[in-house]
């Protein structure tokens, strides 16, 4: 069995089939002492994002959410400051861990994986659900209002910080939070040496690779201000991803506008594409009504045009259409093009530690609806019928093929840093996240899809091999076939 992160991934892309399942275990980590109920203060955030049981507001592959919540309150928030565990399924708080003293004010949620319960399935094909999962957790998290998320914080400072094994996310829950506050924590100790999990060797090598991408974080992290729809309660608690069999072409304007939710929520490196059925099937991707569409600079770097997958012409520099960039500002939120966000739709890079507004100061006050940005324009990179491509390479799941379209992120290179693919892949759910959130809010049906093998979309561009995988795709209908959304 392969250790490396990059022979990890390899394995995780090919064709190779699974194993045979093993048992999941528990669905929570230990839960000490008594339960205890949520604050008031947080109560509605973690009520309207993580809690539930198999069915929960943020998605999860195979519904064996494999996301840990463990909360770093300091004073004011109505317990005494420690380290907490969410229990999701009763929605209940178990006191951890003892807080430093004095303790940071504010509240923090870590987000830590027990892998097992989604290597019991998938195999050696989980642990990149597992980082999906972890960034649909933090846009949930964000989408019931929580301020500030940070994806490449160092792993080990987080551990320290709570006590979880492999710990991934922090997302800051409160308006004020002390720039040092995860060092502080971290002072509580250390997790040391973890001897390895009891199981199959797939279910050894998962862990490694996510305790190798854990530690490839950086301090504290760039932590970033989480931008978002404002949506109501009931939509948020809605379940959103529907069963196989999504049909019908959504509008231009809709898909503008969930392609724009996932540019605006995602973070720098990860590129995004629309795959579309109708009258004029293809693959197009966004640009802003002045700027060069992502495509165009993929044509620039490789200096190649865009072939498309399978015979699907090449259809460079065609505007498809204009529509709404964005959904406007919640509360405390910006616009997805607002301030600090260049014209081609992508973040500039957030400063360690602060993040407008993150640190020692308040965010800023809640805002009303902005004004819309600038129109994002779908440009066509490829004119054919990609959707039956797409379906053999998401483990061959035949139903993506009659899907009306099929958001797409992409990037993670075969050579990628441990550092890269865990922001490649928390950010890609992340910003699935937010677009299936956007989708819902139109109306749309939309259903995650993340296992993909041999998805070198780049390469099937044109493009040179092993540059441009697929990492996460939503797929979108206007109308559903089969049972009840799960």
């Amino acid at each position: 069995m392969v250790l490396s992160v990059s022979g990890a991934l390899a394995l995780a892309r090919s064709a190779q089939a699974p194993g045979p399942d093993f048992p999941a275990g528990p669905a929570t980590v230990p839960l000490p002492g008594e339960p205890l109920p949520v604050p008031s203060g947080l109560d509605r955030l973690l009520r309207l994002s993580l809690a539930g049981g198999r069915l929960r507001p943020a998605p999860s592959a195979g519904g064996l959410h494999p996301v840990d919540t463990y909360l770093l309150l300091g004073a004011g928030c109505g317990l005494p400051p420690g380290v907490y565990v969410h229990d999701p399924a009763h929605h209940r708080l178990h006191r951890h861990g003892s807080a430093p003293k004095p303790a940071p004010a504010g509240a923090v949620a870590v987000l830590g994986v027990s892998a097992r319960r989604t290597v019991s399935h998938y195999g050696h094909r989980a642990w990149p659900l597992v980082l999906l999962d972890a960034g649909h957790a933090a846009a949930a998290l964000a989408l019931a209002g929580a301020p500030g998320v940070c994806l490449d914080a160092d792993g080990r400072l987080l551990s320290a910080a709570t006590g979880a094994q492999r710990a991934l996310v922090a997302v800051q829950l409160t308006p004020v939070l002390a720039a040092d506050a995860l060092a502080r924590w971290a002072v509580r100790g250390s997790v040391g040496e973890l001897p390895p999990p009891d199981g199959p060797e797939v279910l050894r090598t998962a862990v490694g690779v996510l305790g190798e991408l854990a530690a490839s974080g950086d301090g504290s992290g760039t932590w970033q201000v989480a931008r978002g729809p404002s949506l109501p309660d009931a939509m948020l608690l809605s379940r959103r991803s529907a069963p196989p069999g999504l049909t019908g072409l959504p509008s231009r304007t809709a898909l503008a506008r969930v392609l724009a939710a996932a540019v605006a929520a995602s973070p720098e490196g990860l590129h995004w594409s629309m795959a579309v059925v109708g009258p004029r099937p293809g693959l197009l991707t966004g640009a802003s009504a002045s700027g060069a569409s992502p495509g165009a600079a993929h044509a620039a770097r490789t200096g190649r045009a865009h072939a498309a997958p399978q015979g699907v012409a090449a259809d460079r520099g065609v505007a498809e259409c204009a529509g709404s960039a964005a959904y406007g500002a919640g509360p405390g939120r910006e616009t997805a093009a607002g301030p600090g966000r260049a014209a081609s739709g992508r973040r500039p890079a957030a400063g360690r530690g602060s993040a407008a507004g993150l640190g020692a100061v308040p965010l800023p006050e809640p805002a009303p609806a902005a004004e819309e940005p600038p129109p994002l324009r779908l440009r066509r990179l490829a004119s054919g019928d990609v959707l039956p491509t797409l379906a053999h390479w998401a483990a061959g799941q035949g139903w993506i093929a009659r899907a009306g379209a099929v958001l797409l992120a992409h990037g993670c290179p075969s050579d990628a840093t441990p550092a890269q693919v865990r922001r490649d892949h928390l950010g890609a759910g992340y910003g699935i996240g937010h677009a299936q959130a956007v989708a819902t809010s139109l109306g749309l049906h939309s259903r995650p899809v993340g296992s993909w093998q041999g998805a070198d979309l780049g390469a099937a561009l044109g493009g040179p091999a092993g540059r441009d995988w697929v990492v996460h795709g939503l797929a979108l209908g206007r109308t559903t076939q089969g049972d009840e959304p799960s």
